[in-house]
């Protein structure tokens, strides 16, 4: 080998053993359902489902998020019979597993009135083109380095409406859906959006193709294939979809109480603006392509109006714009007053999902929000148009334009606290509710503030099982962030249930109270550099206790009590660390959770039993009165997985092992009887024998069995560093007013 081979490999060596050395697990393991096959049933309908996860175990519940949902186990291992009652109504349902550790992260069940199929095998060729009937929705799974093929029947003229589902049911698919005559030759393409709106040329056979854009498969690439027959003149079905984190701060309530106005084509010059009258409630389409919608309008200077436009929030790869001008009346001449784009996140998303400045979310939007400042009497003119709809013409991206006086409000989103690794974090996860006992969660919880409204929003959550509590770190006036954790007591019993996060102010001489939106991933994403996260926001707010672990450490004060000490005097705080295992490094570097506490930091001991923690409230201008804080940090534990299992496969094998000996012992003894036992009763004694040694070898069996289960169990409960966020418990403090000297 040449020295600068040498070099090189030597060095590249070092690389891989350095990176081991920091590479470590993040989060503790937690149960995720990542499939169910099929993806959803007719209402009125009992269909067999088989699911798929991470940390499912081995028998988990399957549940549903509507109670006319239920499943129960058909004897084979992650099946079950799903029966869907007549009434349940159509949209999207959550399915989620009850497991040892807790309830596990959804993945969307799409009910619906047609009657649905399975894919069958080896419809990767023409000739073999599984045969669909109109009206009907087939469950799919993609096939790698494939095309799949489906034929259906239609007359001339007839409109068939054909959508291949992916994302918007949690599918890691970007489908691209092809009809093509029956020789297969291509007649109609979609890699956008997955939906083709097709009319029969003649009577006959066609075919569907259907892939993924880069050809990718497996499990984790399953659509959802839906042939509609439809009118002529009738609008054109679509499947639902899940919400997107954007869509939140969109809500029924801020619909205005003026009737809509339909767009009125055709309007894309200033001289064919429509006339409208303010306030303003449009319904338009961003149809043909390079639409532009144009409304004039009179208005006085020193108005001021909120412009709003929804469309992305719809769930729809929108991007509107706003142009308003005011018209010179005498020579026609346009002067911009405003431009308007895109709702700014209200906390900024992870630029590279590598180094956490920001989480792996995006609660802003490609919609309007904004208010624009009339700066001169007379007319004017609102341009709205799609930035993405240059060379796109669907007649499915609509978007509704709002003008009004100011209604402040607000919007609310949650999601699992992220973290910053040593090594950055490129993770971004699926974190259910799943508490382990003596454990604290912690939720970002983020907010749209709407038509100027800047005050304080108290947050908080209601409807939690016993033995879980919750407490809400208000968001400011002026900010968009906010805390929630939740916990679960040390002694709570395994249990599930769905609670309610909300947020509440006060909004002149009103208090508003809002619900508050959960969002999580899609699908675990261990590293965002290769891989795109995907969240989607969820209809409630499951929440569980394992009731099998411990967290590895929980952190409190020694009493629960207020805290109380004088304004600019320090205060010291006795903790309680309750370790349930064993950590890597000396420390827990922590911080503070609480409006104004948030400079607060220093280091506990992880192999001690209690801290003091000292809080300056002089150095951070804690004014005086009742205040509620927590502490967090991460820490490396030392994670041994199902220890309950270990020592259960540890007894059974030795127990097999102590009957297994027991057994050869009575075999060899049985068969030396055999051997010298007197004529009359050989034969009783060779049956005896034979017997002995067919039970010496089933329990020989059952002794390597269970020492190939106690193989595995100790090798998953090999301990494993994992890193992950702990939080306390709240604490609670008042501050009184300063010693007068």
């Amino acid at each position: 080998m040449t020295q600068p081979i040498l070099r090189y490999t030597i060095a590249l060596l070092v690389a891989i053993i350095s990176h081991s050395a920091l590479a470590q697990s993040v989060c503790l393991p937690a149960p995720r359902l990542l499939t169910t096959m099929p993806m959803g049933g007719q209402a009125g309908t009992t269909v067999e489902v088989t699911i798929a996860g991470d940390n499912l175990d081995e028998d988990p519940e399957l549940h549903f998020s509507h109670p006319g949902i239920t499943a129960k186990p058909s004897g084979k291992a992650n099946q079950f019979a799903v029966t869907i009652a007549k009434g349940v109504p159509a949209g999207i349902h959550e399915a989620r597993t009850m497991t040892r550790l807790g309830i596990s992260s959804s993945r969307a069940f799409t009910i619906g009135s047609a009657s649905e199929v399975n894919q069958t095998k080896g419809n990767q060729a023409l000739a073999k083109a599984m045969e669909l009937k109109l009206n009907s929705i087939c469950n799919a799974v993609m096939t790698k380095r494939s095309v799949d093929y489906y034929s259906f029947r239609a007359k001339k003229d007839q409109r068939v409406v054909v959508e291949c589902v992916t994302k918007g049911i949690d599918s890691r698919m970007n489908g691209v859906l092809i009809i093509a005559d029956e020789q297969g030759r291509d007649l109609k393409v979609d890699r956008l959006g997955g939906h083709l709106d097709f009319t029969a040329p003649v009577d006959g056979k066609y075919v569907i193709k259907v892939h993924d854009l880069t050809y990718k498969g497996g499990n984790h690439y399953f659509y959802r294939l839906v042939v509609s027959g439809i009118a002529k003149d009738a609008p054109a079905p679509r499947h639902p979809v899940g919400a997107t984190v954007s869509s939140f701060s969109w809500r029924p309530e801020f619909q205005p109480k003026i009737a809509a106005l339909a767009e009125a084509e055709p309007n894309n010059k200033h001289e064919q603006a429509q006339k409208v009258s303010l306030p303003l409630n449009v319904t338009g389409r961003f149809y043909p392509a390079a639409d532009v919608d144009t409304f004039e309008f009179t208005a006085k200077k020193g108005e001021e109006w909120w412009v709003e436009v929804a469309s992305e929030r719809f769930g729809l790869p929108t991007d509107p714009f706003v142009l308003v001008q005011h018209v010179n009346e005498k020579d026609g001449k346009l002067t911009d007053v405003a431009e308007m784009n895109d709702i700014a996140a209200p906390m900024k998303p992870s630029s590279n999902g590598y180094s956490y400045d920001g989480p792996p979310y995006n609660a802003g939007s490609a919609d309007v929000l904004a208010k624009v400042t009339i700066k001169t009497d007379g007319l004017h003119r609102l341009q709205v148009r799609d930035l993405f709809g240059g060379t796109r013409s669907i007649k499915r991206h609509r978007y509704q334009l709002i003008v009004r006086k100011a209604q402040p409000d607000f919007t609310v989103v949650a999601w699992a606290l992220h973290m910053n690794l040593r090594n950055g974090d490129r993770n971004a996860l699926s974190k259910p509710i799943a508490l382990r006992n003596g454990r604290t969660m912690a939720f970002e919880v983020v907010s749209v503030r709407r038509d100027g409204f800047e005050g304080e929003i108290e947050l908080g959550m209601e409807g939690l099982p016993k033995g879980m509590s919750a407490q809400g770190f208000s968001i400011p006036a002026k900010k968009n962030r906010g805390i929630l954790i939740v916990s679960a007591a040390d002694d709570a019993a395994r249990t599930m249930g769905v609670a309610k996060i909300f947020a509440q102010a006060r909004i002149g001489d009103t208090e508003v109270r809002r619900p508050v939106r959960l969002a999580s991933m899609k699908w675990p994403v261990a590293n965002a550099r290769s891989d795109i996260p995907a969240p989607r926001l969820f209809p409630d707010v499951p929440v569980s206790v394992g009731g099998a672990e411990g967290a590895p450490i929980t952190i409190r004060a020694k009493e629960n009590k207020v805290f109380k000490a004088a304004a600019g005097s320090k205060l010291k705080i006795p903790l309680q660390l309750v370790r349930r295992g064993e950590f890597s490094g000396a420390n827990i570097s922590l911080k503070a959770f609480g409006s104004g506490f948030e400079k607060c930091s220093f280091d506990a001991p992880l192999k001690s039993d209690s801290h003091d923690a000292e809080l300056d409230l002089a150095a951070m201008r804690i004014p005086e009165g009742e205040h509620t804080i927590a502490f967090y940090g991460r820490a490396v534990a030392k994670y041994k997985n199902n220890e309950a299992a270990l020592i259960l496969a540890e007894a059974t094998k030795n127990k097999a092992e102590a009957d297994a000996k027991k057994m050869t012992a009575k075999a060899k003894k049985l068969a030396e009887a055999a051997k010298t036992a007197p004529a009359d009763q050989k034969a009783k004694a060779d049956a005896a024998a034979k017997s002995a040694a067919a039970e010496q070898k089933a329990a020989a069996k059952a002794s390597a069995t269970a020492s190939s289960r106690f193989k595995a169990a100790s090798s998953k409960s090999r301990p494993k560093d994992i890193v992950d966020i702990f939080v306390s418990e709240p604490i609670r403090i008042r501050v009184l007013a300063a010693d007068k000297k």
